[in-house]
Order: structure tokens, then sequence, then C-alpha cells
């Protein structure tokens, strides 16, 4: 619920950094290496897994990397709950890889979580005309957001062999690693200003926030059930939704609320399978 809690919140000191003139992609870049360094300096006795396992922690770097920057990107540059709920299309991207990766059975509970998901995102991607994609960049990246964290989800299920320290230092250096090559490609911009204290400290405080999250989450999902999980993670939605109503000025149409709907139902769906996987 904690670690839910701080994703549902902190697209708002994203934003403050946007408007003190620093780009997305250099607070995040910046914020992960602060998490970085304080993991590197409290793990560092657990990174011999780096040489051991190299393959896999480099798949986790990469595509945690672009899950949690394409976040930021989406948050700071879009309209946060659309983001939110695009990006909680994630239970419908692992129904499919699991299916194609792990080559698991598709169930009836699968299929009304597919139903679902589908249904929830044709209702808020609906446009006048044309085709019902996402309208813009911030929500292609709550979307491929979304299928990243959903590869992470099937991706550790056969890196039990990785530590937790591990995997989280890997994701922190995998956010720098990914800023590196969406700065090389033209996807985004470095602008770091001449900023003040007050920025600095905002920016000091999200890298222990990111260290402290990402250990918590970790931690959390080795020791709840996994259906509990999906449910917790809810929290994230309520907080954004909370928040954005509180600090901007953003209204979700109709059709998002009866869309979102929908896509909670998916998720709501998720945590019974896995109850369900849980019996079988």
């Amino acid at each position: 619920m904690t670690g839910a809690a701080v994703w549902g919140l902190v697209w708002y000191p994203y934003r403050a950094l946007e408007a003190a003139g620093f780009s997305s992609t250099a607070s995040t870049a910046l914020t992960y290496a602060i998490s970085l360094a304080v993991g590197v300096a409290l793990f560092g006795t657990r990174l011999g897994e780096l040489r051991r396992h190299w393959r896999a922690v480099l798949l986790i770097a990469v595509i945690a990397g672009w899950t949690n920057l394409s976040y930021v990107l989406g948050m700071v540059g879009g309209e946060v709950m659309r983001v939110l709920l695009l990006f909680y299309l994630a239970p419908l991207w692992t129904v499919i890889l699991a299916r194609i990766v792990l080559g698991e059975r598709l169930t009836l509970q699968s299929g009304v979580l597919v139903a679902l998901s589908l249904a929830g995102a044709l209702i808020m991607l609906w446009p006048e005309q044309g085709l019902p994609l996402p309208a813009n960049a911030a929500e292609w990246f709550g979307v491929t957001g979304g299928m990243s964290f959903a590869s992470m989800n099937v991706l550790s299920k056969g890196a039990d062999q990785v530590s937790i320290e591990t995997k989280s230092v890997a994701t922190w250096a995998g956010v720098l690693i990914v800023s590196a090559i969406w700065l090389a490609v033209g996807g985004g911009a470095w602008a770091v200003p001449a900023a003040g204290w007050a920025e600095w400290l905002i920016l000091v405080l999200l890298g222990v926030a990111m260290f402290a999250s990402t250990v918590i989450i970790q931690h959390g999902i080795q020791r709840v059930p996994a259906n509990t999980a999906i449910v917790l993670f809810l929290i994230e939605l309520v907080a954004g939704a909370v928040s954005a109503a509180l600090l901007s000025d953003e209204m979700l149409r109709p059709q998002d609320w009866l869309g979102g709907s929908l896509i909670i139902g998916a998720s709501l769906v998720a945590a019974a399978r896995k109850v369900g996987g849980r019996r079988d």
C-alpha cells in the first residue's frame, strides 16, 4: 500500500521540477542516480550476483528502466488518471505474455480479464473519428509502461535466483541506461537549470523515496499473496485520483470513468484468477 501510494503521488514533485526548468528525462535520471548511489552503498556486498546472473539482471534493468522512465514521462506530460488507467492495462499484457513466454493455459477468468481490459481501453480511447489509439505521447507512455511492467512480472517468475537487493539495484541502474538511450535517439532533452536549494532538495527526497519504494515493493511482493498484492496496488489509482483532483484542474470524461471502471474490474479479476491458481 505504501509503495502504491507513493507512485500515485509522485507525479506532483516531478511536475514541480519541470516547472522549475528540469526536463522530465533529466529529473528522472538524477533521482534514480541518487537511488542507485544509496543502493550500492547499502547493498554492495550482494552485487557479486551481477556477474553470475548478468543476463537476467541486464534484462531486468532494461525493462524496469523503461517502466519507470515512461511512467514519469507520461504522468508529467499527460492527464494523471488517464495515464494511470492506461498503465493499469498491465494485467492484460501479463495474460498475453504468460501465454506466449511461459505457455500458461488460458482460462475463463483470463478471457474475462482480457475482455474487460480491452473494453475499458476502447471506451477510454474511442475518438469521434479514426482508430481508438492513445491520443498523445503521454498516453503512449502509459500503455508501453504497462506493457513493460507486465513483462517484469513474467520475467520475475524466472529470476528467483536473483536477490531483491540486486533486482532493486538493476532497476535504478536501468533507469539511467534507458534514459541515456532515450536521449541518444532524440526522445527527450537534457535540461538542468541553475536551480535553488529547494529544487535540489526535491530531487534528493525523490531519490530517497524511489529507493525506499522500490525496496518496499520488492519485499512486499515476496511476502504478500499475489491476489492480495494486485488489489493493494489499486491504492495507486486512489492516490492518483485524489491528488489530481486537489492539485490540478484535470477532469475525466464520463467515458473515462466507465472505461477506467472496467480496467479496475480487470485487475480484480486478475486477483481472483490468482486465487484460483493457488487452489489448483
